[in-house]
C-alpha cells in the first residue's frame, strides 16, 4: 500500500493569489453596497413599483400600497441593518 503522504499535492501558490483576489473583491463589493445605503437609504417599493397604490383586485380603483403605506419608497434592507446596529451601539452607551 502506497504511503498517504506521498499521494498529495502540496498547495500552489496562485491558489493563494486567487483567494486574496476574490476576499479583495468581495471587500469592495461590500463597502460599495454599505456606501450606497449611506447615501441613498431608500429604494422603489417593490409592491407598487414607487407609485404608492395598487390596483383593486377588481375594477379599476385603487388603494395605498400596504408594504410603503403608500410613499412609493422602503429602507433598503442594508440600511435596516445599519440602523439596527447604531441603536443598539446607542442603547449599550446610555
Amino acid at each position: 500500500m502506497a504511503p498517504l503522504a506521498a499521494t498529495a499535492t502540496p498547495a500552489l501558490p496562485h491558489d493563494a493569489a486567487a483567494a486574496a483576489l476574490l476576499l479583495l473583491a468581495l471587500l469592495a463589493i461590500t463597502l460599495g453596497y454599505l456606501a450606497t445605503c449611506w447615501i441613498f437609504p431608500f429604494v422603489a417599493c417593490r409592491g407598487c413599483h414607487g407609485t404608492g397604490k395598487r390596483r383593486a383586485p377588481f375594477g379599476r380603483a385603487f388603494r395605498l400600497c400596504s408594504r410603503c403605506d403608500g410613499d412609493g419608497y422602503r429602507l433598503r434592507p442594508g440600511r435596516l441593518v445599519l440602523n439596527y446596529l447604531r441603536n443598539l451601539h446607542d442603547k449599550g452607551t446610555r
